[in-house]
């Protein structure tokens, strides 16, 4: 028998990333192929690029986590050898490169930490919810210091690890959707301020810092909501369900110069036309 929804009842909160809301914003059939299809198309090879971000990343979330006698510099590189992932590498030659170099890029930033400053978190997951949406995302590294108004409790700061090759600004700090969520989740669930996000760029050895409003995150939440009300539409459209031939309507393909690089560019004719497909490590820096 069919159930009959209550009037007044209160709308399903929608479930979501940063992640999720910057694959809609992007392209919308990326979107459906990577969260509503099943089963989802194929993807393509995997990215060296995001082997060395990983490789990077696992390495320094392992680091902090062992015991303060051991966080060495050499500790640091021998996580990064340890955990490479060997994944979208021309040649074992090539990937012995990048891991060398990956080694001595961790050793550099992590020369410059203090090993006893423990973060308050780890590869933490927050999350934080509204009438409208639930959403949740993993920060990198999560940082107790002194407060810059010299008050005597400390604020959080989210830290965001990057590894790619082009250099970054504070405007990429200020503009994140990603960050500035996470600085809300992380304010409400340890019920201390966060307005601070920083981008640490290990290649460039630069932070780049942001320091957030009440009303600057409250501006990137309300566009959070108003990307994820647009999603939560087409989700519901496509249990529907959506006819196939509506697909484009619902979800239509953004094309540029960016397709080169889509997980699903061998399912995507518009895609194909627009860019030419990159090799799994066309996104390394030139060593």
């Amino acid at each position: 028998m069919e159930q009959l929804g209550f009037e007044g009842m209160p709308k399903r909160l929608y479930s979501c990333t940063p992640t999720r809301l910057s694959t809609w914003l992007g392209c919308p059939r990326r979107y459906r192929m990577s969260y509503l299809d099943r089963p989802a198309p194929p993807k393509g090879p995997p990215w060296a690029h995001n082997s060395v971000g990983a490789s990077v990343h696992n390495a320094l979330a392992a680091w902090w986590r062992l015991p303060l006698a051991r966080r060495t510099v050499e500790a640091a590189g021998t996580l990064v050898t340890q955990g490479w992932i060997t994944e979208g590498f021309a040649s074992d030659a090539q990937s012995a490169r990048y891991r060398d170099w990956a080694r001595s890029l961790v050793e550099t930033y992590v020369a410059g930490l203090d090993p006893a400053d423990e973060p308050v978190g780890v590869e933490r997951t927050v999350a934080t919810r509204t009438d409208a949406i639930a959403v949740s995302g993993r920060i990198d590294r999560l940082d107790a210091r002194p407060r810059a108004d010299g008050g005597e409790d400390t604020e959080l700061v989210v830290v965001d690890y990057k590894t790619g090759r082009y250099p970054l600004s504070v405007d990429d700090a200020r503009s994140s959707l990603a960050l500035a969520l996470y600085a809300l989740a992380a304010s409400r669930a340890l019920r201390k301020e966060c307005h601070r996000v920083e981008l640490h760029h290990l290649p460039s050895r630069q932070v780049l810092a942001w320091e957030h409003t009440a009303e600057t995150l409250q501006r990137h939440l309300r566009r959070a909501e108003d990307i994820a009300s647009a999603c939560a539409d087409a989700d519901e459209r496509m249990r529907a369900p959506l006819p196939a031939d509506k697909y484009d309507e619902v979800f239509p393909p953004r094309t540029g110069p960016g397709c080169g690089w889509c997980d699903y560019l061998r399912s995507c004719p518009e895609g194909q036309a627009a860019a030419t497909p990159h090799r799994p490590w066309d996104a390394l820096t030139e060593l």
